[in-house]
């Protein structure tokens, strides 16, 4: 069937509603443009949830060169001074006064002590494993963490630009609304149409208004969300694109790569590595030691004024634990349960990772079967609200017939933008599910954080109160 002609007025109405919504997630933007890339840069830099975290993993990093505090010798001075006076009365052995004598020193001192640890059951090459265990879970976490913050990137961007477009929607609805009023007051001056028609379309135009009112703001919401997400205000936003080509072919393979590669089991599984190493770091204290001790001391003035000793001496020991009231057995039982419940947590994390898996990849397929269904959707409507106004002008449709048809216009649309924008975030959704979403992956035009350039900065650091970075 032929498609009935629109007035040049509504045309010219419709077609800026469609051109905003091609403009917004079809057409490339401008070089002045801001493009999702661009946005995803500047989130992955200055994001403060991501600045934290790697903050965190540095004090982390720290950890190792307390444990290998074990290896190296412990060495203390110390000096000590004070004031002696000492009275004398010796009697006469002829009855006389007799004689006083009065002895005034300053004993003091100083010394150097050093401590060596020679062998601790195993306590420090064990705590030394558990650290490092702990900084590879940190540096996974940070991962995690850096997945959720572009994710959210992603989300807020392609938000923006899902409200810009349903706001343009709902205020050319207005404006078509408005024309549509006009002409039906128009109408029932000539006698066409009754009171209810105007009523019917003003009502009509009333709740189109309140929704125009609803779309700007989840709008500003939304650019409150980019905001705090993307640490900029949006301007000029470019349209998303989706990153299919890195994506697995099928869900199975989705599920395999994440079970393998997220952070977050990688997180969970060096934990459990962290707390099996603990245990041997709790049974260590019931192992025999070891130790070496130093002593070079200089004291004056100890007996007499003016005396001075030099002594040194140099002891080796050996401890061996027979009971200690059965606290080292507790933690040892406690580290084992602890163990326990990692390896609990890593099934768990496995089990959450699978369902995300499923549920991204499920949101995926479903963003791309209904913009085909809300394309047709928008053909469709577009199709029939010419027909009906046609047929309206010419008695065989009523006022609301027509504004029955520029509401499913209206929300056809919207279905559009909305799956346009939510098969550009799912997409973004299965690739962080699966562990792969990354400044790196994605090839951010940015510099890369590298986790691995402090750890070697501090790791064998014996002394020093400054932090790489210079505090």
């Amino acid at each position: 069937m032929k498609q009935m002609e629109l007035t040049t007025r509504d045309r010219a109405r419709l077609g800026r509603s469609t051109l905003v919504l091609a403009f917004t997630f079809a057409f490339s933007g401008s070089s002045s443009s801001q493009t999702l890339d661009a946005a995803l840069a500047r989130a992955y830099v200055s994001n403060p949830i991501l600045n934290a975290e790697r903050a965190s993993v540095r004090a982390v990093d720290e950890d190792v060169p307390q444990a290998m505090s074990g290896y190296r010798p412990k060495i203390t001075a110390s000096a000590d001074i004070g004031a002696s006076i000492t009275g004398e009365r010796v009697p006469s052995l002829a009855g006389g006064p007799g004689t006083r004598s009065t002895d005034r020193m300053a004993p003091r001192g100083v010394g150097l002590q050093v401590d060596q640890m020679l062998f601790d059951g195993g306590r420090t090459r064990s705590a030394v494993g558990a650290a490092e265990s702990q900084v590879l879970g940190a540096r996974a976490r940070l991962d995690n963490t850096e997945q959720n913050v572009l994710l959210d990137a992603v989300t807020s961007y392609m938000n923006v630009l899902r409200d810009t477009a349903i706001l343009e929607l709902n205020r050319n609805n207005v404006e078509v609304l408005s024309q549509q009023v006009d002409q039906t007051k128009s109408r029932y001056s000539a006698g066409e149409v009754t009171r209810t028609d105007i009523a019917q379309s003003e009502a009509r135009k009333s709740a189109a208004s309140s929704q125009e009112i609803l779309a700007e703001a989840n709008l500003k919401s939304s650019v409150a969300k980019y905001r705090q997400n993307i640490g900029a205000e949006p301007s000029r936003l470019a349209p998303g694109r989706t990153i299919e080509n890195m994506l697995p072919k099928n869900l199975t393979s989705a599920v395999s790569a994440a079970l393998v590669q997220h952070p977050a089991v990688l997180a969970a599984m060096h934990g459990v590595d962290a707390a099996e190493l603990n245990v041997k770091v709790s049974q260590s204290d019931l192992a025999p030691s070891v130790n070496i001790r130093g002593i070079v001391q200089n004291r004056n003035d100890t007996q007499y004024f003016g005396d001075r000793q030099l002594s040194a001496s140099l002891v080796g020991s050996l401890t061996i634990p027979i009971y200690e009231g059965g606290a080292v057995y507790a933690r040892t039982r406690q580290a084992k349960e602890t163990a326990g419940q990692r390896r609990i947590e890593v099934d768990a994390q496995r089990d959450t990772i699978r369902a995300a898996v499923i549920s991204s990849w499920g949101g995926y397929e479903a963003a791309k079967a209904q913009i085909a269904a809300a394309q047709s959707q928008v053909r469709a409507a577009e199709t029939a609200l010419a027909g009906v106004r046609e047929e309206a002008k010419v008695g065989q449709r009523t006022t609301l017939d027509v504004l029955n048809a520029q509401q499913e216009l209206v929300i056809a649309r919207s279905s559009l933008v909305t799956a346009q924008r939510d098969r550009v975030v799912s997409s973004y959704a299965v690739l962080s599910s699966i562990g792969k979403l990354s400044a790196k992956t994605l090839a951010l035009k940015a510099e890369i954080y590298d986790a691995r350039k402090h750890y070697q900065q501090v790791r064998d650091k014996p002394w020093g109160l400054q932090i790489p970075g210079g505090q």
